[in-house]
This record gives structure tokens, C-alpha cells and sequence, in this order.
């Protein structure tokens, strides 16, 4: 960053609201339904980590970006309380996915065999892990770290952190300076370096961000002392965002038209039957197992379009949100029926929900088109937008 000079950046209100817990508790967990913006936000997070939101590499007074988002930033000298390390200018993110096979070696320290070894040499070696190697940056007098993880309920969380857990909380961090505080945590890790057994304590400067989807659990179901060392923050559904990007009203109580003759009627469709799917999800199953709006937000925009392609971008959306219902409501044939509006319906509901027998038993399937089309996706939406 050029002396003196704020860095110009515009941020979300999420962003800003994850950057705060950031800077003072250390440790965010970002949970929401699947397509609300998890993913999205980590990225921008990290850019504005990484960028510095804003903070000043030296002690000139910095220069308000009048077009951003980003308020007047702090110097390195002064620091700020809504920034994350806000006096250090060495600033690096650090990346991981948790899944089934993800080891406490692989995110802290352990022993793993060497590929290729020559003659004679070791057949093992010590590795570093990502916690262990953020945790050495922070450790430099200019260095932050901000750890990202992803899917962390999609693997074995609490065994992959094994003895850092203890050490996660901002009070049991080490001073700022770096001294030992009476509620710095130690644990005990395998040394790269020496291979002996140190006791270790994370950095004051280290920051930990993770997200997980609720309704997703591979392995474990991460625990109450896990999860009570980190500061929480849920993403929703949110129908006005989705409005937004269609370029839609805020509201409208309009009945919709038998047919489309325009863009917005599909595009109106579309986010009342959302918006009615997912109460219904989040009756049979539970909120957190709700669709996300970010599902039916492609990259392209979709209110310019005329009616024919955004029908077609419409039908991509919704097989994916199909998809998630018969996963969501698997092996439950009336919770599906009931959640794509095919129990009562209207009769003009593509989808029908039959009984029959088999064996003199009664059994239940739903009929319907296999894939959304351009000549039936309106017709459903319609019909699924019906309370």
C-alpha cells in the first residue's frame, strides 16, 4: 500500500460485521443454508484482511475514500477496535477444507512418511500444519494471520485440533508483544524443527474464520465446547437480496398471470415459490435444511434478459433446488409432494402425488416432468408459489 493512502475498497455490511468480531474475539463461525453467501463472504473477508481495510502503512494521516463503504481507516501508529492487527502491514490468509480424512497432522504438526526419499535418508518427516504455520507468521513483529476454514463440521473438528482447542480463545492467546500472560493456554505439539514434544500458545494476531452449512454433518457433530470459543454469526435466506438482483419491487401482492408476458412475471415466480418452499422446509424439516437465495442467482443478470433465456436460467436454478428437496425430504415421498405443492395443490400442478399398492401394500410416488423446461417451468413456480 502506498504511504499514507487508505486502501479503496468497498465492503458488504456482512464483511464489515465479520472484521468487527474479528478484532475482538478472534474466532468467527459462519453458518447458514446452503446458497446464503458463506462462501462469498470468506472471500471478501480475506481480500479486505489481506488488503488491510483500509489501514495506512504509515503514520500520515490517511485520505477518506468518499465513494467506499469503508469508513475513515486507523493509522499503524493509532490501531482500531473494528480492525483486525490493525498496526501490522505483513498481513496473510491462510486456507483449509475440513472432510472426512482431514488429521490433526495435517492442521497442526505429526509425523508422515517421506515420498521419494533417497538412499539412506529418513523415512519420516515432521510436517507443519496450517494452523501451525499462520500461528509462526503471526508470530513476526509486522505479521497477522487470518485462517480460513471451510466445511469445518465435514470433518472430525474437534480431533484435528486436538490440544489447540484449549488455546483458541482470545483471553488464553499470548500478549500482543508476544509475552506470556497468566491466561495464556499452552498445549503440546510435535516440533518440525527438533521433533521434540513444546509446549506452544497461539499468537495474539492469529484470526480464525470458519463456516459450515448446519444441516450438514459427515462425521461429527461439533460440540458445545467446541463451538462456545467461537463467536457466531448466522447467514439467512433473504428473499430481498433476491429481489434486488432481479430488479424486482420490494413487495407485490399481484396475483401472477397464467402465462408470462413479460420477464418480471417469471422472475416474480420464481421468488414467491422460493420464499413458499422454503416455509415449507422449514416446517417438515427444520430451518437450517432451507435453500439459500444465492442458489438462483447466477452470475449473469437476469432482468435484462428477454423472457426465453431467463426461463432457461430459471430451470437451472430450479432443478438444483429440486435436487436439495428430495435430498432434504429423502426417502420421504409426502414430504416432497407436500414441499413442491402436489398433496392439494392446484390442479394445473405439473407434479402429482399418487397412491398405489404394491404387494397389497400402499405406496406413495410423485409424478412429473423429469427436468424443468422452458414450456413447464413457469407453470410450476406458479403453481408452487400457492399457499
Amino acid at each position: 500500500m502506498e504511504a499514507g493512502t487508505a486502501m479503496a475498497i468497498n465492503v458488504s455490511t456482512e464483511c464489515e460485521t465479520v472484521l468487527k468480531l474479528l478484532a475482538r474475539s478472534h474466532n468467527v463461525l459462519i453458518s447458514g443454508a446452503p446458497g446464503t453467501g458463506k462462501s462469498r463472504l470468506l472471500a471478501e473477508v480475506a481480500l479486505s484482511f489481506e488488503s488491510g481495510y483500509g489501514i495506512s502503512t504509515s503514520i500520515a494521516p490517511p485520505k477518506l475514500h468518499l465513494q467506499g463503504k469503508v469508513p475513515i481507516p486507523p493509522t499503524a501508529a493509532t490501531g482500531h477496535q473494528d480492525v483486525p492487527a490493525p498496526t501490522k502491514t505483513d498481513r496473510q490468509v491462510f486456507r483449509t477444507v475440513f472432510h472426512q480424512n482431514s488429521k490433526y497432522r495435517d492442521f497442526v504438526s505429526g509425523v508422515t512418511p517421506v515420498v521419494n526419499k533417497g538412499a539412506g535418508a529418513p523415512s519420516f518427516t515432521i510436517v507443519e500444519g496450517t494452523l501451525l504455520r499462520a500461528s509462526k507468521h503471526a508470530n513476526t513483529s509486522t505479521g497477522a494471520s487470518l485462517l480460513i476454514i471451510d466445511e469445518i463440521n465435514r470433518g472430525p473438528a474437534v480431533q484435528v485440533f486436538g490440544g489447540a482447542i484449549v488455546s483458541i480463545e482470545a483471553d488464553k492467546r499470548l500478549a500482543p508483544n508476544g509475552n506470556k500472560r497468566p491466561e495464556t493456554q499452552f498445549f503440546e505439539l510435535l516440533e518440525p524443527g527438533s521433533g521434540n514434544i513444546i509446549e506452544y500458545a497461539l499468537p495474539h494476531d492469529l484470526y480464525i474464520l470458519a463456516a459450515m452449512n448446519q444441516a450438514d454433518v459427515s462425521v461429527d457433530a461439533l460440540d458445545v465446547a467446541f463451538l462456545r470459543r467461537w463467536e457466531p454469526l448466522r447467514l439467512e435466506p433473504n428473499e430481498q437480496v433476491l429481489r434486488a438482483f432481479y430488479g424486482l419491487s420490494a413487495s407485490n401482492s399481484n396475483a401472477l398471470p397464467d402465462k408470462p408476458s413479460a420477464t418480471e412475471d417469471a422472475l416474480e415466480a420464481s421468488v414467491r415459490a422460493w420464499s413458499v418452499i422454503n416455509k415449507k422446509i422449514s416446517l417438515g424439516r427444520g430451518a437450517e435444511f432451507q435453500i439459500g437465495h444465492g442458489v438462483l442467482m447466477p452470475s449473469t443478470p437476469l432482468h435484462p434478459l428477454p423472457l426465453g433465456e431467463v426461463l432457461e436460467y430459471l430451470c437451472v436454478g430450479w432443478a438444483k433446488i429440486r435436487a436439495h428437496v428430495e435430498e432434504v425430504f429423502f426417502g420421504d415421498t409426502r414430504g416432497i409432494a407436500a414441499t413442491l405443492n402436489a398433496l392439494n395443490g392446484p390442479s394445473y400442478n405439473p407434479f402429482k402425488f399418487v397412491e398405489t399398492t404394491f404387494a397389497n401394500d400402499l405406496r406413495y410416488k410423485l409424478d412429473g416432468p423429469d427436468n424443468f423446461t422452458k414450456s413447464n417451468i413457469y407453470v410450476a413456480l406458479r403453481a408452487f408459489s400457492e399457499e
